[in-house]
């Protein structure tokens, strides 16, 4: 497969980080899906769900459409894309921690979520807040406490990012709303069908488990799903038309102490 030349700057940006911290995020799953991936590296790659970007910047495509409904995310994103430089006062401090976390509320508030300043904070309190979630109460104000950390190392510049998010764009909204083009390659990683709710994200329902994969299933380009291999989901892709592939996935959260590996399906399509 011949490898043309739009995308050979990207070769020196391969050791990005994900500069995020993200619940679920797949990283551990970049050598699996990089095979998937290669015969189409000339392809647009897009995320509907892009999360942290562990899986983009694990390929690192010279195209790519990154879209999330955390619209926090998307603006940190976006001003990693202009070659963010923060500063705000950084530390792994319970004072400072909730004095950011009462101006980041402000600014969602006066409108201005989506400014420089917000991008700052949003990074430093995912950085610092218990387990790095990302949570709202009902009037819409992030009240996840501080975390726990012994020791964080903070980013100050983000210059590195700049070169590597040039060909990629942003957007926030549902998935649905995601304009594919034909012979894009469509990763998709839904928050895993967990019965234990309070695991799943907000606001993810089995209902749009099944709207994601039949959306999938119209696009006529390649398409990869990644999801934990419970039996209605195996049962949903299948009847679908997937194929599936099922790989153990490192467990991240357990509830009963449980260490036996989840597995996890892989369902592809015009592959």
């Amino acid at each position: 497969m011949h490898q043309s030349s739009h995308h050979d700057h990207h070769d020196t940006s391969v050791s990005l980080r994900p500069p995020l911290k993200w619940a679920g995020g797949k990283r551990w799953l970049v050598p699996y899906l990089r095979p998937i991936w290669e015969p189409y590296r000339d392809h647009r790659l897009v995320e509907p769900l892009c999360g942290g970007l562990a899986v983009v910047l694990g390929l690192m495509p010279a195209h790519a459409l990154l879209n999330d409904i955390n619209n926090h995310a998307i603006n940190f994103f976006g001003w990693l894309k202009k070659g963010l430089v923060t500063d705000i006062p950084m530390a792994n401090n319970r004072r400072l921690y909730y004095q950011h976390r009462r101006r980041f509320n402000q600014l969602i508030k006066t409108g201005k979520g989506d400014s420089k300043e917000a991008a700052e904070i949003f990074y430093y309190l995912n950085r610092t807040c218990y387990n790095g979630l990302c949570r709202f109460n009902r009037s819409g104000e992030f009240n996840v406490p501080f975390g726990r950390y012994q020791k964080i190392n903070y980013v100050h510049d983000f210059d590195p990012y700049k070169r590597g998010f040039q060909e990629w764009k942003f957007t926030a909204g549902d998935f649905e709303k995601v304009s594919l083009s034909r012979d894009d390659f469509v990763y998709a990683d839904p928050p895993y069908d967990v019965i234990f709710t309070q695991y799943s994200k907000e606001g993810f329902s089995w209902d749009d488990q099944v709207r994601l994969a039949e959306w999938l299933t119209e696009h006529p380009g390649p398409v990869v799903l990644s999801n934990q291999a419970t039996p209605r989901i195996c049962k949903l892709y299948r009847d679908l038309g997937y194929e599936l592939r099922f790989l153990n996935a490192p467990r991240m959260i357990s509830c009963n102490k449980d260490r036996k590996p989840a597995k996890e399906v892989l369902a592809l399509k015009g592959i």
